[in-house]
């Protein structure tokens, strides 16, 4: 029996029911009962709650809805979507500190029309509240690759090891390297990778195509994020693949006095801010393709170029900044997300002239605009994707 049959069967009974005597009363509940197997005292509670007013025949009508009412109308949820999607549908405890800088910027771009009282409303929404509205939104598509490294053995003992545990008080310029490779389903033959690096100390990405994964053109690539980064590079952290470790890479950052370390064997987790670059920025949106022809190269160096300016500069990140074991539990405590723009501006290393030119491209940048010129750029890289494996 439906919700809506039991209310209109309760109303049926009910004028029978208030005005039994008390054996009557026991003997309708016990036909209520079988009937609608409630148990006895939410029968009770029920027939003696109808009384016949304007709500309770709505509620019998199906017309009200149950529960508590909705705290935000649909011109919020609008209006979040909107956000969540400019900030590339970032989780609900990274999007909510960033919501009153994100829109701020998508009003001012004019992507954005609510109100004073919509803007407020929106910018005050909670992590819990987000997760609960996108709910529906979200989609997981969950993949797999093919890992390429193999390792090299040149001067291994000569570069130290850096665990994950000794990133802590870590200050910008230290980076996390790595190749992920786009050759589909087969390793064999020629494919392009992407060096995909990460500042460890402000989250921001860079992130480079390379033709092959020879031990000269990683070199070249490094070369070329060394130039890009907004602050000096320091230090270079990689696996122990051979195209890293290599005497042409040991000699480089000797030349321009950066700190060239390296994870454990076969330990992952020893790269794992980097790694988790490789998942959200290049998998999540260049995908699994095999990449193989200089029209893809330079249509794949055009998609790093905008996601650059997107992940930089409006996905913001959160870092670890306490962690406490109790018994096979670990507990985490994370600093407020901000983005890695943000981190830089208050890290203290930037020259004046690189402030005020990172500030007028940030005035320049619509996060909107910036997705839709993405999701164009992913189109035509995809056209020029193998469509057959070795």
């Amino acid at each position: 029996m439906t919700r809506r049959s039991i209310l209109e069967y309760a109303q049926a009974v009910k004028g029978r029911y208030l005005g039994a005597s008390k054996k009557e009363k026991a003997r309708i509940l016990d036909e209520f009962v079988a009937a609608t197997r409630l148990h006895r005292k939410a029968a009770i509670r029920l027939l003696s709650r109808l009384n016949g007013s304007r709500a309770n025949a709505a509620r019998i009508a199906g017309t009200r809805r149950r529960g508590r009412p909705p705290e935000y109308d649909s011109a919020v949820v609008a209006a979040l979507e909107v956000a969540w999607g400019a900030a590339d549908y970032v989780c609900s405890s990274r999007l909510s500190p960033f919501l009153p800088e994100l829109v701020r910027v998508l009003k001012e771009k004019g992507e954005l029309k609510v109100s004073a009282k919509t803007e407020a409303r929106l910018c005050s929404l909670s992590a819990s509240s987000i997760d609960r509205i996108t709910r529906r939104w979200r989609r997981t598509r969950p993949r797999t690759g093919l890992a390429t490294t193999k390792p090299g053995t040149l001067l291994r003992n000569a570069i130290p090891i850096k665990t994950f545990a000794e990133w802590e008080d870590t200050k910008p310029g230290f980076i996390e390297g790595d190749l992920v490779a786009h050759c589909g389903e087969s390793s064999e033959n020629f494919y392009l990778t992407t060096l995909s690096t990460v500042d460890v100390a402000s989250g921001w990405h860079e992130a480079v195509p390379v033709w092959g994964k020879g031990q000269e053109r990683v070199g070249g690539a490094v070369n070329r994020v060394k130039e890009r980064l907004p602050m000096p590079m320091l230090g270079f952290d990689s696996d122990n693949g051979s195209e890293f470790i290599n005497r042409g890479m040991y000699d480089y950052c000797r030349r321009h006095h950066i700190t060239f370390t390296r994870s454990r064997a076969y330990k992952k987790n020893d790269s794992c801010h980097v790694e988790q670059k490789n998942w959200s920025v290049v998998r999540k949106k260049i995908g699994y393709h095999r990449l193989s022809s200089k029209a893809a190269y330079e249509a794949l160096d055009s998609v790093y170029a905008l996601l650059r300016l997107h992940v930089n500069f409006f996905k913001p990140v959160r870092k670890l900044i306490g962690k406490t074991r109790n018994g096979a539990k670990t507990h985490k405590v994370y600093d407020i997300a901000k983005t890695p723009y943000q981190r830089l501006l208050t890290s203290g290393v930037l020259t004046d002239d690189k402030k005020s030119e990172m500030a007028r491209t940030y005035a320049t940048l619509n996060p909107v605009t910036l997705q839709r010129e993405i999701a164009r750029a992913l189109e035509h890289l995809w056209t020029l994707r193998d469509r057959t494996s070795p």
